[in-house]
């Protein structure tokens, strides 16, 4: 596989060339674009003189399948490595003040020498592709590039290729479904934010567009009736049918729980997947052993990983990509 040639390279030089106050208005367009956890677009974002804030949106946690709001606070993170990468490019050198004294996390902006990036070029490309893949390896020389990522302090990637691992993966990936899937709780959750049609996508620019999942548009009440009847096993077999199809997975680790770990996690997770993208290669959460409690502390010892907490599973290798989910409005996530 090439090196994608990125057809929006001209992106770098607009930021760059934006008056300050727009600057401002585009670092958190390109931050909305994040990763995020079933698309809620957990987020709300405040912009002062020379400083952007990123605080939490609660309205939108997920209390069945992230009770602790984990996976929000990773989301956030998502965010934070996005705005980095696009403020860098704007000519700022951002500093982060992390949530460990304030329920926000703080960048503040001082002006430095423009420095655009691939990644940053990546990250209107990116997207969590929910199919199956072609099931060949990823290159020696783009292994290398994930490998040797820069990391945050206290986060890990332990990656996987060996297939006898792989099937100790996929293994956790359906205990996870199987207890999700059989949890009416978790089902109605994401029925709540699934978009089973261009209507709905379009009416709320959030929640899992089906398209985005090579599923058939349908109407509300016929998407509900399939997944409320799909039965627990019938989701764990698909699973596992697309982690067979992937070339690997990466368990990202950090080394404790609080919400400055979760944001660093978010930090190397989008890192990450745009450093795949600029590559070509696909990516997609499959992250059910870590989100049933009772899974978690099996699948962490069982992967090997010490004392080092999973927090998140991915998959990834070679696919077409798919139709992207939508996001929403700058405006309607100022604070």
């Amino acid at each position: 596989m090439e090196t994608n040639q990125f057809p929006n390279l001209g992106q770098s030089k607009r930021m760059i060339n934006n008056p300050p106050s727009n600057q401002m208005v585009e670092l958190v367009r390109y931050a909305t674009l994040a990763a995020n956890s079933h698309n809620t677009q957990p987020w709300k974002f405040a912009i002062k003189e020379n400083v952007v804030e990123i605080h939490p949106d609660y309205s939108r946690r997920l209390p069945a399948v992230d009770p602790h709001d984990r996976e929000l606070w990773i989301s956030l993170g998502c965010a934070l490595e996005n705005l980095l990468l696009a403020a860098q490019t704007a000519g700022y050198a951002p500093e982060v003040v992390y949530p460990d004294s304030q329920d926000f996390i703080r960048i503040n902006l001082t002006a430095d020498t423009p420095q655009p990036g691939l990644l940053f070029e990546a990250i209107p490309l990116r997207q969590c592709t929910r199919s199956e893949y072609d099931s060949q390896p990823v290159a020696v020389g783009d292994f290398d590039q994930l490998q040797n990522l820069p990391l945050e302090p206290g986060v890990g990637l332990h990656f996987i290729t060996n297939p006898t691992r792989m099937e100790s993966v996929i293994e956790y990936v359906n205990q996870g479904n199987l207890a999700q899937f059989a949890d009416k709780a978790f089902k109605d959750e994401l029925i709540a934010w699934i978009r089973f049609n261009k209507k709905e996508a379009f009416a709320s620019y959030d929640g899992l567009y089906s398209a985005s999942s090579g599923n058939p548009q349908t109407p509300r009440w016929l998407g509900r009736m399939f997944v409320a009847w799909t039965k627990p096993q019938q989701q764990a077999d698909s699973d596992a049918k697309k982690m067979r199809s992937s070339a690997g997975a990466v368990i990202i680790t950090s080394v404790s729980d609080n919400k400055t770990s979760w944001v660093r996690t978010g930090q190397v997770c989008e890192r990450m997947a745009l450093q795949m993208t600029a590559l070509n290669i696909r990516s997609a959460f499959l992250n059910q052993p870590i989100e049933v409690a009772d899974l978690r502390g099996q699948f962490q010892s069982a992967m090997g990983l010490g004392s080092s907490l999973p927090q998140l599973l991915v998959r990834f290798g070679y696919a077409e990509v798919m139709p992207k989910s939508l996001r929403r409005p700058v405006e309607q996530v100022l604070i």
